[in-house]
């Protein structure tokens, strides 16, 4: 009994932990990599200060700021820490605050000798941002148990591939399109794992995930070669042309590397959904011929694939709403908004990704049929 429940463990954490390691061990090798400055800083520092007092104000009698801000701000980090330095605060809306005294707020900040050059970059959100997050973690734990538990782990492994898998390997120059199909994979299959454990339906759900957002990706590729719109049509490729320039890196993948990445939540929802019905069709009553469960399987998709391709394509849709609002008021014609690059990368994110969503699930019954009607030796368990 001892030496089974060992077995048990071993499969269930002892071979995915030591997968784990050797990823971490790749992840690490990846990121000793010496980056070309971009823009010389040498002596500029972000720093954080509190705001002690308003010398000269520039808010205007109908609330707006008109202007620059004179203020005094003690600073709580750098070398300039615990000192009262007065700075300006520009009143636009990217960079610089409407200081208030007792506002926590970033200050950009160059020293040389006893000489202090600063300015008010932000208002100091770090915090803001880390309480928000933590408070979604703690919700989702409490609204779904242990399960959301997992469902956090999963997210956090999939924000640090991002920083620590994604952007180093594409700043090597590797191709940003493989290298986002290689962390769609990485991604699903640590989550689905998680979620589902070391069974036949973990199996479906990230089978049926993968295909999607390869074909998600497949769409985009064919919309690009039928359209003439490309990675290099977006909005800000004159910065981008700086990385290929200096680091060689292929920014023409980066569209539809992000449209793979933006998939495959919805992706993993529609794939780990299914798998999960057709497991408890097939487990309830396991007489059901393949075709009658293939049917029922395509039933249940059917019903979430009309939901999840509009999730899809309105959060897509949501991103561009400044630039529709733009469009409708300077009454633009049709025919230049539908021919304009910003409209046709839009329409190509959201109908590739829904692509690989409507796709997704056949893909994924196929699976599950398959895999669920296969012959065991040993029946009654869904163990791989």
């Amino acid at each position: 009994m001892k030496q089974r429940t060992f077995s048990h463990f071993l499969l269930r954490w002892g071979v995915p932990l030591l997968l784990l390691a050797v990823f971490v061990a790749f992840v690490v090798s990846i990121n000793r990599v010496d980056k070309v400055p971009l823009v010389s800083r040498e002596g500029q520092t972000f720093e954080k200060g509190v705001v002690t007092q308003i010398l000269q104000d520039n808010l205007m009698p109908d609330g707006s700021r008109v202007g620059e801000q004179r203020v005094m701000v003690r600073m709580t980090t750098g070398v300039r820490a615990g000192q009262e330095l007065e700075t300006t605060s520009s009143s636009g809306y990217l960079f610089g605050a409407g200081c208030t005294v007792g506002m926590k707020v970033v200050v950009l900040q160059s020293v040389a000798g006893e000489s202090t050059i600063t300015s008010v970059y932000s208002q100091d959100r770090e915090g803001v941002l880390y309480l928000f997050a933590a408070l979604y973690l703690v919700v989702l734990v409490l609204v779904g148990g242990k399960q959301g538990l997992k469902g956090a782990l999963g997210l956090i492994f999939t924000f640090l591939c991002i920083l620590f898998f994604y952007l180093p390997l594409v700043y090597r120059g590797y191709s940003p399109f493989w290298v986002s199909v290689g962390l769609c994979v990485v991604t699903t299959v640590v989550t689905m794992y998680l979620i589902g454990g070391p069974t036949k339906k973990t199996l479906v759900a990230t089978g049926g995930t993968v295909a999607g957002v390869v074909i998600a990706g497949v769409a985009a590729t064919c919309f690009s070669w039928a359209s003439g719109i490309s990675g290099w049509n977006v909005s800000d490729i004159e910065s981008l042309l700086t990385l290929w320039n200096v680091n060689g890196i292929q920014v023409g993948g980066l569209l539809f590397s992000g449209l793979l990445i933006s998939s495959l939540g919805a992706v993993m929802d529609v794939a780990m959904s299914i798998a999960s019905a057709i497991s408890e069709i097939h487990q309830q009553n396991p007489s059901l011929s393949k075709r009658a469960l293939f049917k029922a399987g395509m039933h249940v998709g059917r019903d979430m694939m009309g939901t999840d391709s509009n999730t899809l394509i309105l959060a897509f849709a949501g991103g561009s709403v400044s630039m529709l609002l733009l469009d409708y008021a300077y009454d633009l014609p049709y025919q230049q908004i539908i021919n304009s690059n910003n409209i046709g990368i839009a329409i190509m994110q959201g109908l590739s990704g829904s692509f690989g969503i409507v796709l997704s699930v056949p893909v994924t019954v196929c699976l599950a049929v398959l895999l669920y009607t296969w012959k065991e030796k040993k029946s009654g368990t869904e163990q791989l």
